[in-house]
């Protein structure tokens, strides 16, 4: 028992008359030297004591270096009962200009540091495989013309693990500057070191002549790399901020030549291209529908023009909104332009749709070119079951027989004696005061049949049967072959009627009408004919 307690007097006094830590010696070093210019290294500093945080003063590092994040760790070793501690400060520093800097001596406490003589190289100088991230980059040419689309591709150069970052377009005045696609994600080797590569590509179009500068795209951000702290056996990763800045550029931008006609358009290569029905029979009243694609290699579909389409009189056209996008195939940039448009033939016949032009400058033989479509020949047969011109019926009966002709004899005299009784009828009702055709002949001359399809057509919103069975109805109404723009002309109430059916059908917005009102209109046709005709038989017929 008195020797435990010896034991743990022993202890006490020992504890008591233990030396008290004070600071004695602070130590500064980086982690590179020579350094770049812009990008970060880290300045440890080293005291041999446990010290408050705010004993460090840091603001004489200002004017030479940008700041960056400030770390502080504290550890505390015992060797054969001998305690030391020790306070570590950690700093970012971005050197703001070449040459030899000094670093000033660091004061914790009356005690400094040695300075250290930096010395700081520009961006560039070093070889690119000795840097753990830099920039690249390019532009498709150094001359160019105004509105002509120019690449100007990044690539971002990644030896260590990315934490987070930022990639800048470089800044750029008298041009338009967008992004084309997403960044591409890949890996090369160079000089043995395998990199991680982001790659994006921009579009640039100037909007005037002169001389065009980027100041290069730049990258800013936090990357992970190892470090050895104290020389132990174990490895820690960091997370260092990290810049850099790809090097400038210079495009010589030509103003548009003064030889050039039409809109201009500055590519390498342009294309017309065209979906056109085949071996299909055209018909009156029914639409075509025709889509044409422009295409333009190295340039923005913002510069491509709208295709202008010269029809026929005969022909009506409801184009859609044209269509652009802009893409990047096999590293080309494609602009590309689709417009579809409806044409409806209103009368039947033989057509040539002209030749379609695109005027385009090229960029490699500095040339004006053009684009083409070649024109087209149409034929535009009547719509289904319209009326055969009585001249053709004739020619084809003529062409089958000699005998055939006693037949049509007998068949004019059988409708003579018809005409003659539907007259006398006619003088009979008109004697007695009935002035009009009895309700049975009416019934028996009107074309129901084609009325009826008109009706149902009109009222089920099918455009295109509409306009075929209005055709027929008045074609047969009036005893000949009439197109829509034939029955617009002679019946000037139908006229608002049929533009309405065809904005209905083909018109992109899809327009809507009054079907109850067309019929209505329709309807009234026949009895203002039979009035006229009722009208001029009166004065052969005197009392």
């Amino acid at each position: 028992m008195v020797i435990r307690h010896l034991l743990t007097l022993a202890c006490v006094a020992l504890c008591l008359s233990s030396p008290a830590y004070a600071l004695t010696k602070v130590e500064t070093s980086v982690d590179r030297n020579p350094a770049i210019q812009g990008e970060y290294l880290v300045l440890s500093i080293k005291a041999d004591d446990d010290v408050d945080n705010a004993s460090l003063d840091t603001s004489a590092l200002l004017k030479d270096f940008i700041v960056g994040r400030t770390s502080v760790s504290r550890s505390t070793q015992i060797m054969n009962f001998d305690a030391s501690k020790e306070t570590r400060w950690q700093i970012l520093l971005a050197p703001k200009k070449t040459g030899t800097i000094v670093i000033p001596a660091m004061t914790i406490d009356n005690i400094s540091s040695d300075p250290i003589n930096l010395k700081v190289v520009a961006p560039g100088s070093q070889p690119e495989q000795m840097k753990n991230l830099f920039i690249r980059s390019n532009v498709s040419t150094e001359t160019a013309y105004v509105g002509q689309l120019i690449t100007y591709k990044v690539k971002l150069y990644l030896g260590v693990e990315l934490q987070r970052g930022v990639l800048s377009a470089p800044n750029v005045e008298g041009a338009q500057l967008k992004q084309l696609g997403d960044d591409v994600d890949g890996h090369e080797i160079i000089d043995g070191r395998r990199y991680r590569v982001i790659e994006r590509t921009y579009s640039l179009i100037a909007d005037k002549p002169g001389n065009l500068s980027l100041s290069g795209a730049s990258f800013s951000g936090d990357v992970l790399v190892e470090s050895s702290r104290r020389g132990g056996m174990f490895s820690f990763n960091e997370s260092r901020p990290m810049q850099a800045k790809a090097a400038p550029s210079e495009i010589t931008v030509l103003p548009i030549p003064d030889s050039y006609q039409g809109d201009w358009l500055a590519s390498d290569l342009v294309v017309l291209k065209e979906d056109w029905p085949q071996d299909q029979e055209f018909q009156v009243g029914v639409p075509i529908t025709r889509n044409i694609s422009l295409l333009a290699s190295n340039a923005d579909d913002t510069s491509l023009p709208e295709i202008a389409l010269a029809l026929p009189d005969t022909f009506k056209s409801y184009p859609e909104k044209p269509q652009r996008k802009t893409y990047v195939r096999e590293k080309q940039v494609v602009a590309q332009l689709n417009q579809t448009t409806a044409i409806v033939p209103t009368q039947p016949g033989s057509y040539t749709l002209p030749e379609i032009r695109i005027p385009w400058w090229n960029t490699h033989t500095r040339k004006q070119e053009y684009a083409t479509l070649p024109a087209r020949t149409l034929l535009v047969a009547p719509a289904n079951n319209a009326p055969v011109p009585s001249q053709v019926s004739l020619v084809n009966q003529s062409a089958g027989s000699a005998n055939f002709w006693p037949y049509v004899s007998a068949a004019l005299a059988l409708a003579w004696l018809a005409s003659l009784l539907l007259w006398y009828r006619h003088y009979q009702s008109y004697r007695q005061g009935k002035g009009a055709i009895e309700p049975a002949a009416a019934a028996a001359s009107k074309p129901s049949s084609a009325l009826n399809q008109f009706e149902n057509a009109c009222r089920a919103g099918r455009s295109g049967e509409t306009l075929v069975a209005l055709q027929q109805y008045m074609s047969q109404l009036a005893g000949k072959p009439l197109s829509l723009s034939d029955i617009a002309a002679q019946y000037p109430q139908l006229a608002e009627a049929i533009a309405a059916i065809q904005r209905q059908g083909y018109s992109p917005a899809g327009a809507e009408f009054d079907a109850e009102n067309v019929i209505k209109q329709v309807r009234n046709v026949p009895a203002a004919t039979q009035t006229s005709t009722q009208s001029a038989l009166s004065p052969l017929n005197p009392l």
